[in-house]
């Protein structure tokens, strides 16, 4: 049996976004054929102060919470990384693959996963690229994980999808980041490093 995750932040003791969660909780145990679906929200009681991760573990049967404070990792450089065969369709605590290619970052912040010439995701956020030429984000059409705060701006029309060759990438001026808890974070300073 294999344990899923959900990533969702609280601050001062209110989660974030629990219906994107939800629906993606859903999702998983419906693509398992698991007709004991549960609301989330009776499983999250966050702490009242600061920024907090909750970390939701669950599978066919259980479901498990743990929280701890929110430590936001600096990204500026993003090592290339090439591999046709990565899978990450369902958001779970089987990351080897993932971590083994972390691994090969070097000296870079993180990763950012080129799979058949195409931008994906990096190793643990969505991302989107400002597109000078039509004035709007743009976010890989093929991302390993199709992440709540990706769902959320695709469903605000906030950001748009698109096919993003690894050719295209010096043509962007702007990164953003997207994930549960950073959002919607536009890098200041970014680089791509072969």
């Amino acid at each position: 049996m294999s344990d899923f995750l959900e990533t969702i932040k609280a601050i001062d003791g209110k989660v974030l976004n629990l219906n994107y969660h939800q629906k993606r909780y859903e999702d998983v145990l419906n693509s398992l054929k698991c007709d004991d679906i549960k609301q989330l929200s009776e499983y999250l009681h966050p702490p009242k102060n600061g920024v907090c991760k909750c970390r939701v573990v669950y599978n066919e049967k259980d479901i498990s919470v743990e929280y701890e404070e929110y430590k936001k990792r600096d990204i500026s450089t993003f090592k290339l990384i090439f591999n046709n065969d990565i899978e990450y369709d369902k958001k779970s605590l089987q990351r080897e693959n993932i971590e083994a290619l972390y691994q090969q970052r070097g000296e870079c912040d993180e990763i950012l996963i080129i799979k058949n010439l195409l931008v994906s995701d990096t190793s643990i956020a969505n991302i989107a690229f400002w597109d000078d030429d039509v004035g709007v984000w743009i976010t890989p059409k093929k991302p390993l994980l199709k992440g709540t705060t990706r769902e959320r701006f695709l469903d605000s029309n906030k950001i748009i999808e698109a096919d993003i060759g690894v050719h295209e990438l010096r043509r962007f001026t702007k990164v953003a980041l997207l994930n549960a808890m950073v959002e919607f974070e536009i890098l200041e300073e970014f680089e791509f490093i072969i």
